[in-house]
């Protein structure tokens, strides 16, 4: 629930950066001279390709809640079954072992959303980030039925 907060506190502070930002590339249009009038033009665009990552990263986090929440109500959430260090950081060997089960899973279920999702995690945990995010993405679209983005 921590998390949720932060993110959402974060993202309104975005917001409204993104508003200042806007303002003052109206501010900096309505000047008049060229130079001022190509920053503002910039600084106007900017909040806009902002809020479209923004809106992007909202809308991929709570499908992957989601689909987490799915998982849980079937009672088959991925379990956490990696050795830590004592100071808490994953074993990489663990997380190796892991991510070999996880793959070879995914490779016998290839249209199963649930074992790309238990893959993701494993790619996370493996601190791989573009590739976890990779097969979530994959994950979602098999669970929506929407077109699968390429592997």
């Amino acid at each position: 629930m921590g998390g949720k907060i932060t993110y959402f506190f974060l993202a309104t502070v975005l917001i409204l950066v993104f508003g200042v930002v806007a303002l003052e590339g109206v501010l900096l249009l309505l000047t008049g001279e060229p130079a001022a009038m190509g920053m503002g033009a910039v600084a106007f665009l900017l909040p806009g390709i902002g809020g479209w990552f923004l809106w992007h990263n909202t809308r991929f986090a709570r499908d992957a809640h989601r689909l987490a929440r799915v998982l849980e109500a079937e009672g088959a959430p991925p379990a956490d079954e990696l050795q830590r260090t004592p100071g808490g950081r994953i074993d990489r060997d663990a997380a190796d072992a892991v991510f070999a089960r996880r793959q070879a899973e995914t490779e016998e279920a290839p249209g199963d959303w649930r074992t790309w999702f238990r893959l993701a995690v494993a790619y996370h945990d493996a601190r791989d980030t573009p590739r976890a995010r990779k097969a979530m993405q994959r994950a979602i679209a098999l669970h929506d039925h929407k077109a699968v983005p390429a592997a």
